[in-house]
């Protein structure tokens, strides 16, 4: 399998605990990978660390075989794209909350692609809502449309689904999968919820004391 990410020994250590430890994993492009494991087993950790929002203490990690500690943040910010657990969303309407990026650079906002990825999370014609009116289900999407808005090549999901009830929940997941399918996003998908695993991804990795303690196939790690 060739890696579009690549994580070599990466490790965490935060006042003498380490939350991460020596992991090693390859995700394939146009791949999903799960990583389960219980509460406080370092998953968000680990998700914290592929795009450099929490420093490595050892190891590293390559994004199309180039370490990316060689790739300016920001840069590698917008390749590698994260929708946090809670959607984060700031003050203001829903197309000032998708075009962030543009509006924090000081450029101008593309309103036909804020326009188009409205669409793609089903909340067209909501540009000039306010993001305190929706409903959670509709914030998260928001979130959604905000990360594919800088084009990323990786997608990384913290428990994009937690605080949703199960209807929400299941439309969100449906549109999710349905994205990094036809975008053919390769995507590293945090959940508790195992059954989610097994329907979005390919493969799974199961995290216990900040480390991978099996990696495979969904029916091989989940059985």
């Amino acid at each position: 399998m060739e890696a579009k990410l690549e994580t070599e020994s990466l490790t965490r250590t935060v006042s003498g605990e380490t939350i991460v430890e020596d992991v090693s994993l390859r995700v394939g492009g146009s791949t999903v990978l799960a990583v389960v494991g219980s509460s406080g087993a370092g998953k968000s950790s680990f998700l914290r660390l592929l795009n450099r929002l929490d420093e490595p203490t050892d190891g590293t990690v390559f994004l199309d075989g180039v370490d990316y500690r060689e790739i300016d943040p920001q840069t590698l910010r917008r390749r590698i794209g994260l929708v946090p657990q809670e959607s984060a969303l700031r003050p203001g309407t829903v197309r000032e909350n998708v075009a962030a990026s543009d509006r924090i650079r000081g450029e101008p906002v593309d309103d036909e692609r804020v326009a188009a990825l409205l669409d793609r999370v089903q909340l067209p014609n909501a540009a000039e809502r306010d993001v305190e009116d929706l409903s959670g289900g509709q914030q998260q999407r928001v979130a959604v449309a905000r990360t594919l808005y800088v084009d990323p090549e990786v997608l990384l999901l913290d428990e994009p689904t937690s605080h949703l009830d199960s209807e929400t929940e299941a439309r969100v997941e449906e549109l999710l999968g349905d994205l990094i399918r036809t975008e053919g996003l390769t995507c590293v998908l945090v959940t508790h919820d195992t059954a989610q695993a097994e329907r979005l991804a390919d493969r799974v990795a199961e995290f216990e004391d900040g480390r991978v303690v099996a990696e495979g196939r969904p029916e091989e790690v989940l059985a």
